[in-house]
C-alpha cells in the first residue's frame, strides 16, 4: 500500500490544467462497443480507473491504439464472448464502477451482455435497479445474479424495442447505460427523469456524431429514434469539473494564488457560485479561473440570516463528488456551514480524521455535518490517515497541505484512481521544494 508524505503550511502559486473528465471517459469508452469502426477519444485522464477500463475492453477483444497517455483509438471489430466467463473479466470488472456501462452497448449490438456487481468507492449503497429495470423495459431478459453476483442479460431474437420509461432516479450511469442500449433499439425510446449532467450531454453528442438520433439533449427528457448501425467518430473530453472544484478548494485552504487553465467554465454549473458562498474570490478570464490568495474567507448566510446549507443534488444541483471538498474548505472559513450529503450515506465518515486534525465539526448523522470554521486562526494539525475513497482522499490531501507539520496519507491508490499525477502537478505549484512525496 503506497502513501503520500505531505508537508503542510506552504503557499502555492502558478497555473494548473485540469485533466479530462473521468466520469465522461467511462461512458464514451464504453460507447466504442457500439460500432466496428475506429473511435478516437482525446483528453483522456491517465488514471487508474480509466486505464483499468481500457484493459477490460482489450480483454474483450477491442483493439486499442495508444497515441499518447491522453489519446486512444478503439475498434471493437471482434468481441470474444468467452472472455465474459473468465476470472480475468470478473476481477477487472468488479474493480470498476464504470464497468456497468458495457452492458447497454453489448445488448444493443450483440444481443447479450454480462455484468458483475461493479466496484468503485465505498460510499454507501449504489443500487443497480435503474440500469436493470430500464434495460428490461427495452425488452432484455434479466437473469438472476449467480453466487458471484454476475448478471447476464439477453435481448429478444428480433432485438431491443423502444418504449416510454420514467426512471425512478436520475442516475447518471443508469441513464448512460439505457441511452447506449436505446440508440440501436427498434422504434422510439423516451426517457423521462433522465440525468442531464454535462457527461450525459457529451455522451449524447458523441452518439449523434456516430449516427444516433437523439432529441432533448441537455434536458431530463430524451427521445431516441433507434438506428440499425453506428459508425466511428472523434471525441474530446471536457475538463474534469471535480478537479476544477478541488483546485478551487486547495487555493482557498492554503491561501494560494492559483490559475486553473481551460477550466470549461460553461459546463461547471453552480460549482463556482457554491464556493463563492463560502467567501472564496473567483475570477474568470476567458475559460480560465483565477483564485487570488486570501488570508480569510467569510461564509455567507441566507437572506433571512440563517446558517448556510450546502447540499448535493442531481444536476443542475451541486455535484455530490465535491461535498467532501466543500466540507474541508469550510473548516477554515469564517462562519458556520451545514453540509448535507443526501445521495450517499457513507460519504461523510472521513470527518473523524478532520476532527483529529483540529477541525470543529459536528457529525449530526450519516448525511449531515455542521462545520464551525476556524478562520485560519488555528492551523490544522498534521496526522497519519488513510484515504477511504477518491474524493475524501483528495479532501484529506488538501487538509494536509494546509496543516502545520508533515502528514502521511495511506491507501493513496484510491486517489490515483481519479487524479492524474496529483503529486507532481501540485509539486510544480510550490517554489520552495516539493510538498508531496510518494513513500
Amino acid at each position: 500500500m503506497a502513501s503520500f508524505e505531505v508537508i503542510g503550511g506552504k503557499k502555492l502559486s502558478g497555473v494548473i490544467t485540469p485533466q479530462g473528465a473521468k466520469n465522461e471517459a467511462m461512458q464514451v469508452l464504453c460507447a466504442a462497443l457500439l460500432t466496428d469502426e475506429p473511435v478516437k477519444i482525446s483528453n483522456l485522464p491517465d488514471i487508474l480507473d480509466i486505464n483499468n477500463l481500457i484493459a477490460l475492453l482489450q480483454g474483450m477483444g477491442v483493439s486499442v491504439e495508444r497515441r499518447s497517455s491522453s489519446e486512444v483509438i478503439l475498434q471493437a471489430k471482434d468481441i470474444d464472448h468467452r472472455y465474459f466467463g473468465t476470472d480475468d473479466f470478473y476481477q477487472r470488472a468488479t474493480k470498476l464502477r464504470g464497468s456497468v456501462m458495457i452492458l447497454g452497448p453489448l445488448l444493443a449490438r450483440f444481443g447479450k451482455g454480462y455484468m458483475p456487481r461493479p466496484g468503485g468507492d465505498k460510499i454507501g449503497r449504489r443500487r443497480l435497479d435503474t440500469h436493470l429495470i430500464g434495460l428490461h423495459k427495452l425488452g432484455a431478459t434479466v437473469g438472476s445474479a449467480d453466487a458471484e453476483q454476475c448478471y447476464s442479460l439477453v435481448a429478444p431474437d428480433d432485438g431491443l424495442k423502444g418504449c416510454y420509461m420514467l426512471l425512478d432516479e436520475a442516475s447518471v450511469t443508469g441513464t448512460a447505460n439505457i441511452v447506449l442500449a436505446a440508440v440501436m433499439a427498434k422504434g422510439t425510446t423516451t426517457i423521462f427523469n433522465a440525468a442531464c449532467e454535462p457527461y450525459i450531454v457529451q455522451l449524447c453528442r458523441m452518439l449523434v456524431s456516430m449516427g444516433a438520433k437523439i432529441e432533448g439533449i441537455g434536458s431530463n427528457m430524451l427521445k431516441i429514434n433507434g438506428v440499425e448501425k453506428l459508425h466511428g467518430t472523434t471525441h474530446r473530453l471536457l475538463a474534469d469539473m471535480i478537479e476544477v472544484g478541488s483546485f478551487i478548494g486547495l487555493a482557498a485552504m492554503t491561501g494560494s494564488d492559483i490559475t486553473i487553465k481551460d477550466a470549461g467554465i460553461r459546463d461547471l454549473g453552480i460549482i463556482p457560485e457554491t464556493f463563492r458562498k463560502l467567501g472564496i474570490k473567483i475570477e474568470f478570464f476567458g475559460d480560465d479561473i483565477h483564485i487570488p490568495a486570501q488570508k480569510h474567507y467569510e461564509v455567507e448566510t441566507f437572506l433571512d440570516g440563517s446558517i448556510l446549507t450546502i447540499a448535493d443534488a442531481p444536476w443542475p444541483g451541486f455535484t455530490p463528488d465535491l461535498i467532501s471538498i466543500v466540507l474541508v474548505v469550510a473548516t477554515q472559513a469564517k462562519g458556520t456551514v451545514l453540509i448535507h450529503q443526501k445521495m450517499f450515506e457513507s460519504r461523510l465518515f472521513f470527518v473523524d480524521k478532520l476532527i483529529d486534525m483540529g477541525a470543529q465539526i459536528i457529525l449530526c448523522d450519516p448525511h449531515r455535518a455542521t462545520v464551525i470554521g476556524l478562520d485560519h486562526s488555528h492551523q490544522l494539525k498534521a496526522l497519519r490517515m488513510a484515504s477511504p475513497d477518491i474524493r475524501a482522499g483528495v479532501a484529506l490531501l488538501i487538509a494536509a497541505l494546509s496543516a502545520d507539520g508533515t502528514s502521511i496519507i495511506d491507501n493513496i491508490e484510491q486517489i490515483d484512481r481519479g487524479y492524474q499525477n496529483i503529486d507532481s502537478r501540485l509539486n510544480a505549484l510550490c517554489h520552495d521544494g516539493n510538498i508531496i512525496r510518494r513513500l
